[in-house]
């Protein structure tokens, strides 16, 4: 199934203008799902996968969105975040998502690498069921309500230690999970959007 990157949003509520990094077709690109569901009370959780933990990768059991590098025989950086997706947790957004918007381009780097790594996030309204299949990259997977992560009294500090010292960088905190870094940034672009409004 094809796919272009620049579809536009499926809802004229959303606000977006996302950002795209110059030269960003000659960087190793990757891509991420964050996958939203409204509940049978009127309220939308969003999804977070809890990373495996694993010797030598630096975000070994961190929370974030399910995704990951693009491969020679994904069409664009979209297939990739839906083929991850499905590879990770057994969500299969062809079938059952909505696709909505893209957001912002966001600059790391590789796992293992120095070297820099283009992310970019698609967002999707999740119809389909509740079963899900994580494979052996995955260590659990969380529903959090959005008015929870938007409560300003849920905002953190989570100590980061780089070779040039100790940073405090901003975080969520949920249950006993932690949402930090490039999943925090994403999460705050997603905040600005009027989801939690009621449906038209």
């Amino acid at each position: 199934m094809a796919h272009r990157e620049h579809q536009p949003a499926a809802s004229s509520r959303w606000r977006l203008r996302p950002r795209e990094i110059p030269f960003r077709r000659r960087l190793t690109r990757a891509a991420v799902a964050l996958i939203y569901r409204r509940t049978d009370h009127g309220g939308t959780e969003l999804l977070f996968i809890q990373r495996a933990r694993r010797e030598g990768d630096p975000w070994s059991g961190d929370m974030a969105f399910p995704g990951g590098r693009l491969q020679p025989e994904d069409a664009t950086p979209r297939a990739a975040a839906e083929r991850e997706t499905l590879e990770e947790t057994g969500i299969d957004l062809v079938r059952h998502g909505r696709f909505q918007a893209r957001l912002s381009d966001l600059l790391t780097r590789h796992h293992s690498r120095w070297r820099p790594m283009v992310v970019t996030p698609y967002v999707y309204e999740w119809k389909g069921p509740k079963a899900v299949t994580l494979n052996h990259e995955v260590e659990t997977l969380v529903w959090v309500p959005l008015d929870y992560l938007a409560d300003k009294e849920n905002q953190s500090k989570r100590p980061w230690r780089t070779p040039l010292g100790t940073l405090n960088m901003p975080c969520c905190r949920y249950q006993e999970y932690c949402i930090w870094g490039l999943s925090y940034s994403m999460l705050q672009e997603l905040l600005a959007q009027p989801l939690t409004q009621p449906r038209q």
